[in-house]
C-alpha cells in the first residue's frame, strides 16, 4: 500500500486502508435503515457509506480508507473538501442562502457568469444561465436553440447521455436503466451514429468521413433547415468515454456554422480540466454556439450552466429561462472559489500528468493480457474497454469482476458504457502521484487476475 505521507493540504492522510471485510457493520445498519426509507430505483455502485473525504480518498462510517477514482462522477476534480471551496461555503451560508436570482439578484451570479466568459472557448460575446444539474442545463440549451433559430428538429448521437428529465431521456441513447418504462418521451429528436473509432465497421474511416456520414443523413431524413442544434459530447460519458476520431467534431460543427444550426457542446462531464484542457472541445479547436456544464463547475455543490452566443441566449423571452434554485449563491461562491483553484494549481496540467503516468501502464497491461480491447481517454478521464479475448466482443462480466475487485482492495472505479464493459477513471485532479501508483497497481492486479 501507499506510505505517501498526508498533505497539509489534506486532513485526511492520503493512503488506503481496509480494516477487515466491507460492508462493515456501520453500513449494513445504514443499509438496513435505507432499505425501509429509500426508494429502490435509486442504486448505489459501491456497498458502503462514507463519513470523510479528502484529496484522493473517501472514508467510510466504519474507518476504511478508499482511493477514489471516481469523483462523484467527476465532480470533486478539486477535491471533495477542498480549502477554497470550504471557505467560500461558510462565508456565503452565513451571509444569506436564497433569495431566488429572479426576484431579488445578487453579485454572485454575475460573478460567476464573468469568469464563465472568460474560460469558455471563443472570444465572441457571450450570455450565461445558471441551473441546478445538467439535464437542467442541456434542455435548456435546447430550448434556446428552438426558440434563437424558430426550428425544432435536435440532433443527438449514438452512445449519447444527456440526462434523466422527459426531454433529456429522449436525447439518452441507452434504454436501460435510464429509459426504460419511462415513455413516452419528447419528440422531434433523431439520432445519427456517432464516430466511435474502435467499433467503426471501416476502421479507416476519418473523422471527416464519418461526420460527412452524419451530414448525408440530416439532409436526407431531417433537412438541415428544419435543424435547431446538434447536441455532441466531445468525449461521450456514459456511453463508454468514447473520443470521436480527430476532425469529426470540427467538420459537423463548420457545417452547422454554414447551415445556421446550433452547435451545442455538452461537457457536462468532460468540462473544468476533467481532459487535460479547461473544455473537452479545445483539443481540436472547436467553439461551440452554446456549451452547457455542470459536475466538476462547484467542487461537489449543485450547479449547472449553459454559455453561449448572445444573440442565441437573448433571444429567449424575459422570464423563459431561469428556476427557483438555479444560481444558488451558495452555490455560486463554490463554483468561485473552485475556478479559482483550477487556475492557481494548474489542474488542467495535473489532468494532463495524470494521463502521462497512467496511460503508458494501461496500454502496457492491455498489450500483455488480451482482455483490453482500447484504452483511451483525455488527461484524466481514461478509460479501459474490456472485450473477450481475440475479438472485439464486449465483456461486461469481467468489467463488473475487475471493479469488484479493485473496491476489494480499497479502490473505487466506476463502470460506463453501452455494452456495460467499459471501465472509467476519473481520479480527483488533485490526486497524489503516488496515491495514483497506488490504485494503478490495484487495477492492473484486478485485470490479471481475470484475464
Amino acid at each position: 500500500m501507499s506510505t505517501q505521507a498526508v498533505s497539509p493540504a489534506y486532513r485526511l492522510e492520503q493512503k488506503r486502508s481496509i480494516n477487515g471485510t466491507f460492508p462493515g457493520p456501520k453500513s449494513a445498519e445504514l443499509n438496513r435503515r435505507r432499505s425501509a426509507v429509500v426508494a429502490k430505483g435509486v442504486a448505489s455502485s459501491v456497498p458502503v457509506y462514507v463519513s470523510d473525504a479528502d484529496g484522493g480518498i473517501i472514508r467510510d462510517v466504519d474507518g476504511n480508507s478508499f482511493i477514489d477514482l471516481g469523483s462523484g462522477i467527476a465532480v470533486t476534480s478539486v477535491g471533495a473538501s477542498d480549502p477554497a471551496v470550504v471557505g467560500a461555503v461558510k462565508d456565503q451560508v452565513e451571509h444569506f442562502t436564497h433569495t431566488c436570482f429572479m426576484v431579488t439578484p445578487y453579485e454572485g451570479y454575475i460573478a460567476l457568469a464573468e469568469k464563465l466568459h472568460e474560460v469558455t472557448p471563443g472570444d465572441h460575446e457571450k450570455r450565461t444561465v445558471l441551473f441546478n444539474s445538467g439535464a437542467e442545463a442541456v434542455e435548456n440549451a435546447i430550448k434556446i436553440a428552438r426558440s434563437a433559430t424558430g426550428r425544432d428538429a435536435v440532433v443527438a448521437f449514438d452512445h449519447a447521455y444527456h440526462g434523466r428529465t422527459n426531454l433529456t431521456m429522449a436525447l439518452t441513447a441507452k434504454a436501460m436503466p435510464y429509459k426504460t418504462g419511462f415513455g413516452p418521451f419528447a419528440s422531434e429528436i433523431y439520432r445519427m451514429p456517432m464516430s466511435y473509432p474502435f467499433r467503426e465497421e471501416n476502421p479507416e474511416i476519418t473523422g471527416t468521413e464519418a461526420a460527412d456520414r452524419v451530414i448525408l443523413a440530416i439532409e436526407k431524413q431531417i433537412g438541415a433547415d428544419q435543424t435547431a442544434a446538434i447536441l455532441i459530447e466531445p468525449i461521450q460519458g456514459e456511453g463508454g468515454f468514447i473520443v470521436p476520431a480527430e476532425g469529426f467534431l470540427p467538420r459537423l460543427a463548420e457545417w452547422a456554422k454554414s447551415k445556421g444550426i446550433v452547435f451545442i457542446a455538452d461537457e457536462v462531464q468532460s468540462g473544468f480540466c476533467r481532459t487535460g484542457e479547461w473544455f473537452a472541445v479545445q483539443h481540436e479547436g472547436v467553439i461551440p454556439d452554446i456549451l452547457t456544464m455542470a459536475k466538476g463547475i462547484a467542487g461537489g455543490m449543485p450547479l449547472s450552466a449553459v454559455t453561449g452566443r448572445a444573440e442565441l441566449l437573448d433571444a429567449v423571452h424575459a422570464g423563459g429561462l431561469g428556476g427557483t434554485y438555479g444560481g444558488n449563491p451558495v452555490a455560486c461562491a463554490a463554483a468561485l472559489a473552485a475556478i479559482e483553484t483550477m487556475e492557481t494549481a494548474d489542474l488542467a496540467g495535473r489532468a494532463r500528468r495524470i494521463e502521462e503516468l497512467a496511460v503508458p501502464r494501461l496500454r502496457q497491461l492491455a498489450e500483455e493480457t488480451g482482455v483490453i480491447g482500447e484504452v483511451r481517454g483525455r488527461g484524466a478521464m481514461l478509460a479501459l474497454e474490456f472485450v473477450k479475448p481475440g475479438t472485439k466482443t464486449p465483456d461486461a462480466d469481467i468489467t463488473k469482476a475487475v471493479a469488484a475487485a479493485c473496491l476489494a482492495e480499497g479502490v473505487i472505479i466506476l463502470t460506463c458504457g453501452t455494452y456495460g464493459n467499459v471501465v472509467r477513471l476519473l481520479p480527483p485532479l488533485v490526486i497524489g502521484e503516488e496515491l495514483l501508483a497506488d490504485a494503478l497497481d490495484v487495477l492492473e492486479a484486478a485485470v490479471r487476475a481475470q484475464a
